[in-house]
């Protein structure tokens, strides 16, 4: 289905839960988020209906997000669910990665193609001060899990921030030399948590690649968010993804849903439209809304204009 500025959309961001096991310094506030009532988020089946709807009118990607996707009970029944839908061909996950090692093989086997891993540091204290208490090791231990499982490429997001890790740059495209593992900078975002010290902590990936110097530009896919670099003899990619510096919005083929049941057409709009009410007590005009929801999606976002209004909500509560 295409929108209003002949894009098509077939591609669905879904997160299915608000909570995580980690509290990153741009992504959650230390002591968490407000907990809702458990009537007011979508139940995993209510998720799937959406999704089953939404396949019907050429969402054929699916990427399931949070908080953090895989402390859900559930988490690998749903993606089985959501595979069994005939128009979805992709079914991907981003994760922090911490429990990754213990759940790869049963998510490969339900259906899961592609895997997100969120990490912005390799070094075990940085990495635990960043994120509030994680353990780095547990991440690499998954990565390593999904790699011999053959899910791959892995694609590590990394959101350089200054006077954290910006150092670690390096560091992190030299991880793409002997895996398939491609790495992706993410420009910090003035979302939520993030959007008070954003402007001061901010490094654009024109910075990053300056640094590099050696990389060597591939083709871009306007599917793809992300402008692909590979180091010479490199078996992965270094990628950048630019919603500050140079935004993708004329190639933006997608739609959110958030854990407590709204459709997003744009990441960066407070924009959202309620869909749980749809779903409980109107299912048969589920289709309607969706179309609805996707002829609404902005041309772009506004982020470099004087007017802009921030976004209020944290990413754990949207979707990373």
């Amino acid at each position: 289905m295409k929108d209003t500025y002949n894009r098509r959309i077939n591609y669905m961001r879904i997160s299915i839960t608000d909570l995580c096991n980690l509290r990153c310094l741009y992504c959650m506030p230390e002591d968490g988020i407000s907990k809702k009532n458990h009537d007011d988020m979508m139940s995993l089946e209510e998720i799937a209906e959406v999704t089953k709807v939404a396949a019907k009118l050429g969402i054929n990607k699916v990427r399931i997000t949070g908080g953090e996707p895989l402390v859900k009970k559930g988490i690998v029944d749903f993606i089985a669910a959501i595979s069994g839908n005939e128009g979805i061909k992709d079914i991907a996950i981003t994760t922090n990665g911490l429990l990754l090692k213990d759940y790869a093989k049963d998510l490969k086997k339900a259906g899961l193609k592609r895997v997100n891993i969120s990490i912005d540091s390799l070094k075990p204290h940085r990495y635990k001060e960043i994120t509030r208490g994680g353990d780095v090791y547990k991440v690499l231990d998954g990565i390593q899990e999904a790699l011999k499982l053959g899910i791959k490429p892995i694609k590590l997001n990394v959101v350089v921030i200054g006077g954290y890790n910006e150092d670690e740059i390096e560091e992190f495209v030299y991880l793409t030399k002997n895996d398939e593992i491609d790495v992706r900078f993410i420009e910090l975002m003035p979302l939520g948590q993030a959007a008070n010290w954003a402007k001061e902590k901010f490094i654009s990936n024109e910075t990053i690649m300056k640094r590099m110097g050696n990389l060597i530009p591939e083709q871009h896919q306007t599917s793809s968010p992300a402008k692909h670099f590979k180091l010479p003899g490199a078996k992965g990619r270094v990628g950048f993804i630019n919603p500050i510096s140079s935004h993708f919005c004329g190639e933006c083929n997608r739609i959110r849903l958030t854990s407590d049941g709204k459709l997003k057409p744009c990441l960066h709009s407070n924009k959202e439209i309620d869909i749980l009410n749809v779903v409980r007590h109107m299912p048969k005009e589920l289709e309607n809304v969706l179309i609805n929801a996707i002829q609404t999606k902005p041309e772009k976002h506004y982020l470099d204009t004087d007017d802009y209004e921030l976004v209020t909500r944290n990413m754990a509560e949207i979707g990373g």
